[in-house]
């Protein structure tokens, strides 16, 4: 699903690090190597049929090489 996220993203916290992080071979093979992390947080969306909503969005994230692999997991409005 394509979305395109359109407020600053709130709540942030970390879900998983290190070890946890259980698809931090397929990150490193893509993206490089380092300290992945998967977070999560809530933002505004823009989904593809143009619909404004309010979502809680998963992601990966390393230091030098940024976020990586949105997902939206659940809608909370």
């Amino acid at each position: 699903m394509y979305f395109e996220i359109i407020s600053e993203i709130e709540h942030v916290r970390i879900v998983a690090k290190g070890r946890g992080v259980r698809s931090r071979k397929i990150l490193s093979k893509k993206y490089g190597s380092g300290r992945w992390r998967k977070m999560k947080g809530t933002a505004e969306v823009r989904l593809e049929t143009g619909q404004s909503r309010y979502v809680e969005i998963h992601w990966y994230e390393c230091h030098g090489i940024g976020k990586q692999d949105f997902k939206i997991k659940k809608f909370l409005d």
